[in-house]
């Protein structure tokens, strides 16, 4: 197998999951001010962003370790995505509702991201990556996990509310 190809995989791979991440972070911004109604998923959403965060770190430093840097220009793309699709949802009655369907595809999607970066990290002669690529997947797991957990009490939740919202 040819370690150059795979390592110019790697980077890519890397600079996207980084633009990703950056992605995530503004989705999380956005939709953690709107969620004072749902105050068990404002902190689980503020706690992983600080996660999101130190992902984005541990992105930037496997690729300065590669000799590398991230691509503003999909940093920049990704932004304004994220930006983009939380004010999209926040124009919706059920906007807690769909940010939680989107949140659920968003997290499988990094799951899978980092799933590959794993898998590229021999083959592209970068081992020393593989450990905190495997610390971002555990948690993106751990917050898919979360996510899927409580789909059934967010919903309930939205329905008391509306019901509140309609009776008053």
């Amino acid at each position: 197998m040819n370690t150059e190809i795979a390592r110019d995989l790697f980077i890519d791979g890397l600079r996207n999951a980084h633009a990703m991440e950056v992605q995530a972070r503004e989705l999380m911004e956005r939709q953690s001010e709107r969620l004072s109604d749902y105050p068990q998923v404002q902190m689980r959403v503020r706690q992983h962003l600080d996660e999101t965060n130190g992902q984005i770190k541990r992105l930037e430093d496997c690729l300065g370790a590669c000799g590398e840097s991230a691509s503003t220009l999909k940093d920049t793309a990704m932004s304004a995505l994220g930006n983009l699709a939380a004010t999209g949802h926040a124009a919706a009655s059920d906007e807690i509702l769909k940010n939680t369907f989107a949140n659920e595809a968003f997290e499988h999607y990094e799951i899978a991201a980092y799933k590959s970066l794993l898998t590229l990290c021999d083959k592209a002669g970068v081992s020393m990556a593989a450990a905190p690529l495997r610390q971002s997947l555990q948690e993106e797991e751990k917050m898919a996990d979360w996510i899927d957990g409580h789909i059934e009490e967010v919903t309930l939740d939205f329905l008391s509310n509306a019901e509140r919202d309609r009776g008053s």
